[in-house]
C-alpha cells in the first residue's frame, strides 16, 4: 500500500500541552472530535482527480470505490473494517469494489473477482477469498491456476465448467480493461485505495478508522454539494 501522508502536528503541540495541564482527559477527548468534524484538506487528506469520473455512476448516489487486490495483505487487513463501514452507509452511498489488474500474481485473482461478480457470488465469497489466501493458505499467493481458483468457488456451490468459461471469457476481459482504465485516470498506484465519486483519491489517515472518517467527510461534502439542486426541483 502507498504510504499515507501524516497530518502536520507541530502547529497543535502548544495547544495540546496547555490542555493537558488543565485537564488531560479533556485534551485527549478533544483531538478525535476535532479530527472527525474538520473539513477534509486537499493535499493532506485527499488529492483532487483532474478529469476524474465515477466508475459506475448511479443517479442520486455518491460513489465510494475501493481498489483492492486479493493477494494484497493490507487489503486483507482492511477488509473487516471496510465491510463494517459499508454496512453502515445510507442508501444514497454506492460502494463499489474494483479488483486491480496490476499484472503478475494479481491477475488470476482480479479475473476471479470479476468472474464471481458475473456469476452473482462475489459478495458471499469476498471475505472467504482473503481467508484462503492470507490465513489458511488453501490458495497460493503466486502462480495460481484457473483450475485451483475454480476449486475454491466449487466448494461454495459454483459449477466448475461455468466458472472456467466465464473466467476465460470476453466479458471478464472487458471488466479487467474497464478497471485498468479507471485506475489509470484516478491515479491509483497501490491498494487498498479509496476514491470518492471519481473526484477524490484518499491519501491521508494514520489508521483504517482515520481513512474511513476522511471518506465520510468527502461523502458528506458531495451530498451537500448537490442538495441545493434537489431543493430547487422541489
Amino acid at each position: 500500500m502507498t504510504t499515507a501522508r501524516r497530518l502536520p502536528l507541530l502547529p497543535f503541540l502548544a495547544l495540546s500541552a496547555a490542555l493537558a495541564v488543565l485537564s488531560p482527559s479533556a485534551a485527549l477527548a478533544a483531538t478525535p472530535a476535532a479530527k472527525a468534524s474538520s473539513a477534509p484538506v486537499a493535499g493532506v487528506d485527499y488529492e483532487l482527480i483532474e478529469g476524474g469520473a465515477a466508475y459506475q455512476p448511479v443517479p442520486g448516489k455518491v460513489e465510494v470505490v475501493e481498489v483492492f487486490g486479493y493477494t494484497c495483505p493490507h487489503c486483507a487487513h482492511f477488509e473487516p473494517a471496510f465491510s463494517a463501514w459499508k454496512a453502515r452507509q445510507a442508501k444514497d452511498v454506492s460502494v463499489v469494489m474494483v479488483a486491480a489488474p496490476f499484472g503478475g500474481r494479481w491477475m488470476p485473482y482480479a479475473r476471479a473477482f470479476y468472474t464471481a461478480q458475473r456469476l452473482g457470488v462475489a459478495t458471499q465469497t469476498h471475505a472467504a477469498m482473503f481467508r484462503a489466501l492470507h490465513e489458511d493458505g488453501s490458495l497460493p499467493l503466486g502462480n495460481a491456476t484457473a483450475e485451483e481458483i475454480a476449486t475454491f468457488y466449487a466448494a461454495r456451490g459454483v459449477d466448475t465448467a461455468r466458472f472456467l468459461a466465464t473466467f476465460n471469457g470476453a466479458d471478464v476481459a472487458a471488466d479487467l480493461q474497464r478497471a485498468h482504465e479507471f485506475i489509470a485516470r484516478s491515479g491509483v498506484d497501490g491498494t487498498p485505495q479509496l476514491v470518492v465519486n471519481g473526484k477524490y483519491r484518499v491519501i491521508g489517515g494514520e489508521s483504517n478508522a482515520d481513512r474511513l472518517r476522511i471518506v465520510d467527510r468527502l461523502v458528506a461534502q458531495e451530498r451537500a454539494a448537490r442538495r441545493p439542486a434537489t431543493q430547487t426541483k422541489r
